[in-house]
């Protein structure tokens, strides 16, 4: 009697995660598709402003890396050398 309790018990709790996931999962990936439209919208709106013409002989910089001061060389001075064939 105990195993058809417990088939019964394990076919019902199966058959309720079963019945979740179809409510749930559309819900999550419809909410995640919405999401990934909405950046993909944003960068393109980012590269249709960076796309701008600039006039001819203008320079623009996209990234400057922060400035180091008191930076110090770690790695010692640098010795020119010649290589000596023998």
């Amino acid at each position: 009697m105990a195993i058809i309790k417990f088939i019964f018990i394990a076919i019902l709790v199966l058959w309720l995660i079963r019945m979740l996931i179809r409510l749930i999962l559309p819900m999550l990936f419809s909410n995640l598709a919405s999401k990934m439209q909405q950046q993909a919208s944003g960068q393109t709106q980012q590269q249709q402003r960076r796309s701008k013409p600039e006039p001819e002989g203008s320079i623009s910089i996209d990234y400057m890396p922060p400035k180091q001061t008191g930076k110090t060389d770690k790695l010692g001075d640098f010795v020119d050398y010649e290589e000596v064939k023998k």
